[in-house]
């Protein structure tokens, strides 16, 4: 049996990072067993699609390393709409499903409460189909529907708890689960792998796969996605879209990596490894159960890691969409024009060490490719205090009369500087750093003065001198 997983994403809004965990797990899962990695997209909710959901979600995992063309798909749900209704009506021939007119008050009236399931009331009234007749499967009343799942073992549900479900509305659409399922069969899904969050429909959906003939799939649902106070990701309340991280300056191989240890852990005492070992050693079954914290300063610490392992010249093309502003990047301060090529590889290797996302190159780089620096007015304030003016005056004497433009002399002439002033060096080179760059922090300062050369730099302090008057 060829093993036959699937992703199925709503185009509704941008790309849920639990989403890709479960695409990454479903991809790799298949890769081990030598099957085949399914895209489906779940496109029924019309009021909220947008086309420009689905390419989303189709970068998304380009970005990520599951690329067009090396899985089947992508299907659309949509499509499937006649199956969806055929399975429907299967089921009511067969005396598996049932029509039922009642109102979410009547329930309510009945049962005296709003908290109640249905009841069961037209189970054998012999209600036929018609306009606001929807259609109940018909639950078991006894015994009990265990679900195999190589994660949590065999949760059991007694079958008398589970309502007599709608899989069909009034209007004769079948609903999510309904469709859920003759999707997967349609599709011959043997592994269902996806969040702890739908393990509550799961009997559901072994009952409709067990009453339209059809073995039901093997089982796996993966712990789900929380934040720091222990609540489920929320689209409303956190940060979880892949493309803002992306965006951001985020690595995929670091994003990958991370979301890979939501639940999992490689083996030893290792978290950043190669995806070789990865795909390699992920086992399903040695999933945790407990929920998995998504913790972005942790993910922010392995991006840095990342970021410094990459050799210099792909750091630098890794930057490109920031320092160019292309794609959904936005564009950078300078103009293109103002931009210089050799500079920035001069100084790219002291950038790398510092920056943690991609997007943080800007505000390193920026005083190298703007006519003036931008002031940061906090740094100015703290910075230029009494005596600032005159220690400004005394750095242009000095850089004025060196012979060697280069960071070690530099560094050398404005340590004199502040010596004959009582300064240390961190003292003496902050209002220097804040008129050349407009910043109190940033890439070494002797060496960005050395790229930024005599002429340019001179003027800066220059300028910020005659500020101080």
């Amino acid at each position: 049996m060829t093993v036959r997983v699937r992703f199925a994403p709503s185009p509704t809004g941008m790309f849920h990072v639990g989403g890709a965990r479960s695409a990454l797990q479903n991809w790799i899962y298949a890769k081990q067993q030598g099957g085949v990695f399914v895209l489906r997209i779940e496109d029924t909710d019309a009021a909220r699609n947008k086309p420009e959901w689905t390419e989303g979600i189709l970068s998304a995992l380009d970005w990520i390393g599951i690329s067009r063309g090396s899985y089947e798909g992508p299907y659309f749900q949509s499509a499937n709409a006649g199956e969806h209704r055929a399975a429907a009506a299967r089921l009511y021939d067969s005396g598996r499903a049932y029509y039922c007119d009642c109102t979410r008050e009547d329930v309510q009236a009945r049962t005296g409460s709003q908290y109640q399931g249905y009841d069961g009331y037209h189970r054998d009234r012999g209600l036929g189909p018609g306009p606001g007749h929807a259609l109940r499967f018909r639950t078991p009343d006894e015994g009990t529907t265990v679900v195999v799942d190589l994660i949590r073992g065999e949760p059991t549900f007694e079958n008398k708890l589970i309502e007599d479900f709608v899989i069909a509305r009034g209007d004769g659409s079948p609903v999510f689960l309904l469709a859920n399922v003759v999707d997967d069969m349609t599709m011959g899904i043997t592994h269902v792998i996806r969040a702890e969050e739908h393990l509550p429909n799961t009997p559901k959906q072994q009952l409709l796969w067990e009453a339209l003939g059809v073995k039901p799939p093997v089982w796996a649902h993966v712990p789900v996605v929380v934040n720091e106070k222990r609540q489920k990701l929320s689209k409303r309340r956190d940060k979880v879209a892949l493309e803002a991280y992306r965006d951001e300056g985020y690595l995929a191989g670091a994003m990958r990596n991370y979301l890979m240890l939501l639940g999992w852990a490689p083996s030893g005492d290792r978290e950043i490894v190669p995806w070789s070992v990865i795909e390699d050693e992920f086992r399903l079954d040695e999933v945790n159960l407990s929920s998995a914290f998504f913790d972005e300063k942790k993910l922010r610490a392995f991006n840095g890691e990342y970021i410094r392992a990459l050799p210099v010249a792909e750091f630098i093309d890794a930057c490109q969409p920031w320092l160019t502003g292309t794609g959904t990047i936005a564009p950078p301060p300078w103009q293109p024009e103002e931009f210089d090529a050799d500079a920035f590889a001069a100084v790219a290797p002291l950038a790398q060490t510092r920056i943690a996302v991609l997007s943080e190159i800007v505000p390193n780089v920026d005083f190298l490719f703007l006519a003036s620096p931008l002031i940061d007015e906090a740094a100015w304030t703290k910075t230029m205090k009494d005596g600032s003016a005159e220690l400004l005056d005394d750095a242009v004497a000095a850089f004025e009369a060196l012979e060697s433009w280069d960071a070690e002399s530099l560094k050398s002439t404005l340590e004199a500087v502040g010596a004959e002033r009582g300064l240390k060096l961190g003292k003496t080179q902050a209002p220097v750093r804040v008129a050349v760059t407009g910043r109190t922090v940033g890439l070494p300062l002797f060496e960005s003065l050395e790229v930024l050369g005599r002429e340019r730099t001179l003027t800066r302090i220059r300028a910020a001198r005659l500020r101080l008057v």
